[in-house]
């Protein structure tokens, strides 16, 4: 294997790491995804509980996990730790899902959402303005002709992943740079925005009617019957509607990917992930208290009001535009679009930082191409990034980002499940390990995250509306097995030359 030119740089700081995590967790989901949740449980008490136990399992993971992070602080991460606790072949699939599905269909999904925003301010970004078309073609295993459209929405989206990787190739000091510029000018606005709803936006019929019951859960469906749920009802919606809240929170762990390039990692990691996923929580909780304070919860999807139409049909479910156009009327979607470009924008450069880590890990255990276990001269994984970046446009390209990301959330708790419990498995394993930071509430806390985000996945595999995309996010983890038995032998021999 080719020497390597650079070699990691020690260059992020506690203040670097919490931006990087509140950076990443912050993305476009929590504008939007709380029409969904409405609709899912139909009331304001509901939907709080729904991101209060969000924020518990959010933090649960985030102080379990730090153990393993203390442990572990290399380059890599979750996969570093799911190699250590088991094997390489459970890192591996670990790994294979975050580059085909995880890592890269967010940042496509996030760099998409982001060029739709700019729409806004600029309509010439539209995905109804069309570059070029070719087809319609009659393709194997499709019963209808297939049409390949190239937006500019897609052309954008592709710039900024493409744009955001130049810019992480020369350097982790660059990348942090910008993490903590944009970082911390969203979390200044989404605090401004917060102040500015409790400040001049409360509506009193809007808190009366979302408060008087609030408790009187049930199902929303455009055009059909609104539908009382029972107990049992009731749980099952809670975990369909965290679907969207959990992938709001996501990618809390991110900083573990650069354990290489953090100052005194094994205290810095932990604390970043702590404060990070603290602050976001805080934040989600405050911002939904705020919709609910100035628009209904319940509406009319026909209605012509933003009133009218209420939280759970806010156009698009742009939940948040409706609330701040509300209060600050039609400046108020300007004002959204440039704050969601800026959050959008954050959250991209994060995850594209985070992401070529992790594969730059694999490669250098003999599992993934060896050409991505270099370093450039700036001391960063460049092949990795570039690859990162290439399936990530491609995925934008083909449209099908939106469609891998409702297989995320089940890998992605999946994989927590199983690397959360390998805090147990190390504590039988290795009992004499060095461990500069144990798992708060031991064995209670770590226990009770397993069981809680085991059951979202059982939920998610049994309801018809997730089953389907759930079963094949879980052959797509499997569908891993055979590639590492059929490439990790040759990956490795070309690694050792």
């Amino acid at each position: 294997m080719p020497e390597e030119q650079g070699h990691f740089q020690r260059a992020i700081t506690l203040f670097d790491a919490v931006m990087l995590v509140t950076g990443g967790m912050i993305g476009s989901g929590i504008f939007i995804v709380s029409s969904g949740i409405a609709r899912q449980v139909g009331s304001a008490g509901w939907l709080l509980v729904v991101w209060l136990l969000t924020g518990f399992i959010t933090l649960a993971a985030a102080v379990s996990y730090g153990e393993l992070a203390a442990m572990f602080p290399k380059v890599g991460g979750q996969y570093v730790y799911l190699r250590e606790a088991y094997n390489k072949l459970v890192a591996f699939l670990y790994g294979w899902t975050l580059f085909l599905v995880i890592q890269t269909g967010v940042i496509a999904a996030v760099a998409v959402a982001f060029a739709r925003f700019t729409g806004v301010l600029l309509p010439w970004f539209s995905e109804t303005n069309v570059l070029f078309q070719v087809g319609p073609l009659a393709l194997p295993f499709r019963d209808t002709p297939y049409t390949f459209q190239f937006t500019t929405v897609q052309l954008l989206a592709i710039a900024l992943i493409v744009g955001l990787t130049a810019i992480n190739t020369r350097g982790v000091r660059t990348g942090k740079l910008i993490q903590n510029i944009f970082g911390s000018t969203k979390l200044i606005a989404l605090f401004g925005l917060i102040v500015l709803g409790f400040a001049i936006g409360i509506n009193s019929e809007a808190v009366s009617a979302n408060f008087h019951n609030m408790w009187d859960a049930a199902r929303h469906t455009a055009g059909q019957p609104t539908v009382p749920l029972s107990s049992s009802a009731l749980v099952l919606a809670i975990g369909m509607g965290m679907v969207g809240s959990l992938f709001s929170s996501d990618s809390w762990n991110n900083i573990g990917f650069s354990g290489d390039e953090v100052v005194n990692p094994q205290r810095t990691i932990v604390l970043s992930m702590a404060i990070g996923t603290a602050i976001v929580t805080a934040l989600y909780l405050l911002i939904n208290l705020m919709y609910l304070m100035v628009l209904p919860l319940q509406g009319d999807p026909q209605a012509t009001t933003l009133a009218g139409r209420g939280l759970m049909y806010a156009t698009n479910d742009l939940v948040a535009t409706a609330v701040a156009e509300s209060f600050l009327g039609p400046v108020g979607a300007y004002v959204l679009a440039v704050l969601i470009m800026i959050s959008t924008f954050s959250c991209d450069n994060g995850t594209i930082l985070s992401g070529a880590r992790a594969y730059y890990a694999m490669a250098k255990d003999g599992v993934f191409f060896p050409a991505m276990a270099r370093l450039n001269k700036a001391g960063v994984p460049g092949v990795a990034l570039w690859v990162q970046c290439a399936w990530g446009c491609l995925l934008c390209l083909s449209g099908s980002y939106g469609q891998l990301l409702d297989y995320v959330m089940f890998s992605v708790v999946l994989f927590y499940v199983i690397t959360i419990i390998g805090i147990f498995v190390l504590r039988r394993t290795r009992p004499d390990a060095p461990r500069p930071y144990r798992a708060a509430g031991y064995p209670i806390i770590p226990l009770l995250y397993v069981v809680l985000a085991s059951s979202f996945c059982l939920i998610l595999l049994t309801q018809p509306e997730t089953a389907d995309f759930s079963r094949r996010g879980l052959v797509l983890v499997a569908l891993g097995v055979p590639v590492y038995f059929l490439f990790g032998r040759r990956f490795a021999n070309k690694t050792e030359l």
